[in-house]
């Protein structure tokens, strides 16, 4: 995701007429690997790595797929961000910024490319099991004094019944559910927008 090169050379391979393909989902995450709260806990050169993977990632996907999308004249790009990218996360603020980051990119390319048909959504997954919702807690574990400590499963139960008003954890599955939604003629009218799979976590107006 973070070579420029390799993304438009995995695209080329599927092909460049129009209808190569019709919709393309960009999934990339990584965390610091850190625990950022205070953010001083972090250093500036912890930064690059996380918005050149999340933020870089996406924009390299969204130009190695447009033009193929716009010569079809209609097609979806979904982008997968997160909640943290809309609450200000503290638990690691390279990754919040950069998916917050995503969010706006994904705004700018659906009023872009709605002229040529195409349609451009992100979905924000909530409290998934993840190696990297375990890093995060990995993050906190290891900041924290021994008396503190909690297991994973622990931690994470906690975190669930305190922030997740459904209780329970999201899945993948759920992810793909709204994905495949948003992908179908169902969707037709649907462009622009931040939807979350997080039990209820965020609520909008």
């Amino acid at each position: 995701m973070t070579d420029e090169g390799a993304v438009r050379a995995a695209f080329a391979e599927l092909g460049t007429a129009p209808g190569a393909f019709d919709h393309v989902v960009v999934a990339a995450g990584v965390g610091s690997g850190k625990f950022g709260f205070p953010f001083t806990n972090l250093e500036p050169r912890d930064w690059p790595r996380v918005l050149d993977v999340n933020l870089m990632g996406t924009v390299h996907v969204a130009h190695a797929c447009v033009d193929t999308l716009r010569a079809k004249g209609e097609g979806t790009l979904l982008l997968i961000s997160s909640v943290a990218g809309q609450i200000g996360s503290q638990t690691d603020p390279p990754y919040s910024a950069a998916k917050g980051a995503v969010i706006n990119f994904g705004q700018c390319l659906a009023k872009d490319l709605a002229p040529h048909g195409i349609r451009v959504n992100t979905i924000c997954p909530g409290m998934v099991k993840t190696e990297l919702n375990e890093s995060v807690w990995r993050a906190w574990h290891d900041s924290q004094p021994v008396e503190l400590r909690q297991d994973y499963p622990t931690w994470a139960a906690a975190k669930i019944r305190n922030v997740v008003p459904l209780g329970r954890w999201q899945t993948p599955e759920d992810i793909a559910a709204l994905a495949v939604f948003l992908a179908s003629k169902r969707g037709r009218n649907i462009t622009g927008q931040t939807m979350n799979v997080d039990g209820g976590f965020v609520m909008h107006w």
